[in-house]
């Protein structure tokens, strides 16, 4: 009997160092090293993605260079007496060919979110028909110069509605900072 209670104490005492042996290796080891790996693999995934996007990035390099041209190109020239000009005129030939009335254009300088630019905000004032003012519209949308139509109003000017007054407010971009005030 002496016998049979040695051996299940040693039975006991070496199954109680297996589990401490066990719970000490899975807080220590185990646990670790599956947050280490878990942490790992989702670098890994970080990584992998970002090496994807680069790769994407720079298989568009070109065509992004080319369309960056192609919009400094569109934007208003440098000197601000020549950007007037030439958006003034832009709509002047609008309105002549669109056979509205043009009755004032009004710009005035802004100063860019970012010191590289500034843009010429331009209060239009057009009348004519429906059809005569949507094509006028599409002629300022569709128009090579950086320009976007920040707000636009139409108000009827005889009770028929076949005279309406156009009210614009268009932006144009020009790579150049306004001089002068800070």
């Amino acid at each position: 009997m002496k016998m049979i209670a040695n051996n299940r104490q040693r039975m006991l005492l070496v199954g109680t160092g297996a589990a401490l042996i066990l719970l000490v290796g899975d807080s220590l080891i185990f646990t670790p090293l599956t947050k280490t790996w878990q942490d790992h693999s989702a670098e890994i995934a970080r990584l992998t993605t970002k090496v994807s996007d680069g790769r994407a990035l720079m298989a568009r390099a070109a065509r992004m260079e080319a369309d960056w041209k192609e919009m400094q190109s569109q934007a208003l020239p440098k000197e601000p007496a020549q950007a007037e000009q030439v958006l003034i005129s832009a709509f002047d030939k609008w309105g002549r060919d669109n056979a509205i009335e043009l009755g004032s254009i009004k710009p005035q300088w802004k100063r860019g979110a970012t010191p590289r630019y500034s843009q010429l905000e331009c209060r239009v004032d057009a009348t004519g028909s429906l059809s005569a003012l949507s094509r006028f519209l599409f002629e300022v949308e569709k128009s090579a110069l950086a320009l976007r139509l920040d707000s636009v109003e139409l108000t009827a000017r005889d009770e028929s509605g076949q005279k309406l007054t156009l009210g614009l407010l268009v932006s144009g971009l020009r790579f150049m900072p306004l001089e002068g005030r800070p």
